[in-house]
């Protein structure tokens, strides 16, 4: 019974153990599915389930019919062709980031548009190159393209030398096999496998990544002839070549690359800080290019200054290529961090703007959309996409609302690609990257996160750092698995070491919180009360015996031992007549008797451990109390033990003997032990297990703190001024509520009726 007085509440209900709960209320006993259950489920057919998997796995057949074309259309069309600018520019600054010609940075923002719109759930997202993955997928080809011959295998008609050809080659088969790992794990639905990448981690991540563009850019950027390093520590020899070589710097594209990057940065802030008095922001990029592109070719920057320029830019279209199958077998670990990373970003982004616009998004087709989509850009020569999150951000500020306006921005793309692509021959590659560098400012606030982290959660904050030194120094594809690793690590030293404590009763209530926490706590005498906030497994239960044994004062085993070794003594003196019992207790007919401490062997301690036996005396034992002369053993003043495992999820089965073990233990001190909160399943699985014998039994468990408190009060019949016992079976407690900053008493009751 239930009843409501104001802002309090008044409970009156029986004590429940678990056991008694369950059957005063008809625990049901449900069948759990079993992995056949679920393939027979997954098998089964029928037309309402074949039309759900095909609008999941074409999304574009729940949009596309309700598009309101009157209201959206213009707004897809404006952010369309403002997207497709910024696709343009970025293709072709982020293919130097790949090592290869720019002109195929094109394909990575045509092709992938394409299949994204049919098979993706994100209205908003621009699927494209991003720098991050870029900068990967030109780490691969740098470490594979000197070691492989797969020129051949390309067109004869591509008019790029053998060592770009191979370039090419091995970034399509990347990407080929990033898209198949990617498609692979969307058809096993496996996209929950992006969990194991938090926010920390990829944040450090993509800041490290950063830095590596920003290195790789710099020798664009003063015309220097860098030899390629994909091995750890990779960045800091790459830093050596660049200032061994600076007295070569070539002066024009240095002046250009940082007139570009200032006049950049500026704008970008300034479509950041009046996003919302704009109309569109500003297209810097596409203006900056567009001034680079006349002046270096009225200048003829190309003969006066010796720059190098983006070059042939009238390929067309190339035909589809085979992959490299050795290509595959030499890069299958980066091509899988390719594809997660990707996948991470992407979806990320996607639930950003799900969560603003309400509408759904599905991880694994997001999945299934950019697997196709890696495989038929690098079928036609592309490199590995994701999202940028610039171009993201421009698809949805100019309007966007469908991928309509994803496939206008394709067909911008494709009008460069077959037409006007010419026009783009005299631009710097220096102006390329002074682009791509300006496209990461938002990466590199990222920094800004330590701060933050700091001051809200130690172990995030040293994620996200030592995933930025991992990547760093290790390379972004071992510094990527290095950092997975690292933050599982954090996981395990978490739950390995828990902050265990001991509670206390606060208010005289039902209420039980850690008494470090509060001054005013009550504690039932003889009851201890510890709780465990984390799972219980093979790699903590021996920190969590030790903090038992630390919060009760005592190990139960130690007394145990001294217990059936003082009851041998006992034993000995009694059957030589030097022992009798009075009233007042033991009386010692002899002061020499002497039994000193012999070494043991494992069977006597073995005997030590076992359960204490006095049915053969023809008296019991008070082992509080005083004991014959010369022997002494531990008094214990615990007579109940209380396991709080509301926040144990699960325990595997080597922490089960070790619990049994601890239980064993205390039990045969004559130390009462009570679990309470425990999940039904948790006791399910104890059961299945065989966890319980004659000592430990099902009946300790209880549902609440305060269940098991008050039935130790019944059992040890206990009456203070705590707990006052009324005629009508009930215990009461008087304690305060702060009320609008006053003190006010009201009664709490629940009944001590019990049904064990």
């Amino acid at each position: 019974m239930i009843e409501a007085i104001g802002n309090q509440y008044v409970v009156a209900r029986p004590v429940y153990s678990t056991n008694t709960f369950g059957e005063e209320f008809k625990k049901t006993q449900r069948h759990h599915k079993t992995l056949l259950d679920h393939l027979r489920k997954c098998c089964s057919c029928s037309s309402q389930k074949a039309k759900k998997i095909a609008l999941s796995l074409f999304p574009i057949a729940s949009w596309l019919p309700a598009y309101k074309i009157k209201e959206w259309l213009l707004s897809d069309i404006v952010s369309g062709i403002s997207t497709g600018l910024v696709a343009v520019l970025q293709g072709l600054a982020f293919a130097l980031l790949v090592n290869i010609p720019p002109s195929y940075g094109l394909y990575a923002a045509f092709f992938p548009v394409l299949t994204y719109f049919f098979l993706g759930t994100s209205r908003h997202i621009s699927v494209g190159p991003f720098p991050v993955l870029s900068m990967m997928v030109g780490v691969v080809v740098t470490r594979v393209a000197s070691g492989t011959n797969t020129a051949p295998e390309l067109s004869s008609g591509s008019p790029e030398n053998a060592t770009d050809q191979e370039k090419i080659m091995v970034a399509a088969s990347v990407t080929v096999l990033s898209g198949i790992i990617q498609l692979l794990l969307g058809v096993l639905q496996i996209g929950f496998v992006v969990i194991y990448l938090s926010e920390s981690l990829i944040s450090g991540f993509t800041t490290a990544a950063a830095i590596h563009v920003l290195v790789s850019q710099l020798k664009f950027m003063l015309q220097l002839n860098v030899p390629a390093h994909s091995d750890p520590f990779s960045i800091f020899k790459v830093l050596e070549s660049i200032f061994t070589q600076i007295q070569k710097t070539n002066i024009a594209d240095l002046v250009t690359s940082v007139v570009i990057l200032v006049v950049v940065f500026v704008v970008k802030e300034i479509n950041q800080r009046y996003r919302n008095k704009l109309p569109v922001p500003i297209p810097i990029e596409l203006i900056m290019t567009v001034i680079a592109t006349g002046v270096s070719y009225g200048c003829n920057f190309r003969e006066r200054f010796g720059v190098a320029v983006v070059g042939n830019m009238s390929l067309g279209f190339q035909p589809p290529i085979t992959p490299s199958v050795e290509v595959f077998r030499d890069t299958i670990g980066d091509s899988f961090g390719i594809a997660i990373v990707g996948f991470a970003v992407a979806f990320s982004v996607a639930s950003v703007y799900s969560l603003k616009y309400d509408y759904p998004i599905d991880g694994n087709q997001e999945l299934i959309a950019l697997g196709v989509s890696n495989i038929f850009t690098g079928a036609f020569q592309g490199f590995a996409g994701s999202t940028a999150l610039s171009r993201s951000g421009v698809q949805e500020s100019t309007g966007g609302k469908t991928q309509i306006a994803g496939l206008l921005s394709a067909v911008i793309v494709l009008i460069v690609i077959v037409a006007i692509g010419f026009l783009l021959q005299p631009l710097q590659k220096s102006v390329l990257a002074a682009l791509a560098l300006g496209n990461l400012k938002g990466m590199l606030m990222q920094f800004a996160e330590i701060g933050r982290l700091w001051k809200k959660d130690k172990y995030d904050c040293l994620i996200w750092i030592m995933t930025f030194i991992f990547a760093i120094v290790l390379g972004l594809g071992l510094g990527l698995a290095a950092s997975v690793a690292f933050q599982l690590l954090t996981i395990v030293f978490r739950t390995q070491f828990p902050k265990c404590s001991t509670l206390a009763n606060v208010g005289r209530s039902n209420i039980y919180k850690n008494k470090k926490n509060y001054a005013d706590v009550y504690e039932p005498e003889g009851v201890k009360i510890f709780r465990c906030p984390a799972p219980i497994y093979f790699a903590n239960i021996g920190f969590f015996k030790q903090k038992l044994m630390e919060a009760v004062g005592f190990n139960p085993l130690r007394i145990l031992r001294k217990r059936n070794k003082a009851l041998k003594k006992i034993r000995k003196l009694q059957k030589q007549g030097l022992l009798q019992v009075t009233p007042k207790g033991f009386i010692c007919t002899s002061d020499g008797f002497k039994d000193s401490d012999e070494e043991l062997d494992n069977n006597q301690i073995e005997e030590l451990d076992q359960p204490i036996d006095t049915a053969d005396l023809p008296f019991d034992i008070d082992w509080n109390a005083d004991l014959p002369l010369n022997i002494t053993v531990p008094k214990v003043s615990l007579h109940s033990l209380i396991l709080d495992f509301s926040a144990v999820s699960f325990l595997d089965v080597s922490s089960m003997r070790g619990l049994r073990t601890i239980l064993q233990e205390f039990i045969r001190i004559k130390v009462d032990v009570y679990i309470v909160g425990a999940d039904d399943d948790f006791i399910d699985k104890l059961a299945r297990c065989e966890f319980f014998d004659d000592e430990v039994k099902d009946s300790i468990f209880f549902l609440t703190i305060h269940d098991a408190v008050l039935h130790i009060l019944m059992k040890k019949d206990y009456s203070t001024s705590k707990f006052n016992s009324s005629q009508e079976k009930e215990m009461k407690f008087d304690f305060t509520i702060n009320t609008n900053g006053g003190l006010r008493n009201r009664e709490y009751q629940v009944p001590v009726e019990t049904k064990f």
